[in-house]
């Protein structure tokens, strides 16, 4: 019975150190952003500045 509980204590233990590391992982995990093609919004406001026209 004493063996149940230790190995039941010992598995709690380690589910509860795994949960808070990869916790602590997703909390320090840095996004990033891709940076925007200014060149490709310009040709695009243009083909719709040239639709308006032809409308």
């Amino acid at each position: 019975m004493v063996i149940v509980l230790a190995i039941s204590v010992l598995i709690v233990a380690i589910v509860i150190v795994l949960a808070v590391t990869t916790t602590s992982k997703a909390y320090t995990y840095k996004h990033t952003v891709d940076q925007i093609d200014h060149l490709h919004d310009n040709q695009n406001q243009e083909e719709l500045n040239n639709e308006k026209r032809t409308s």
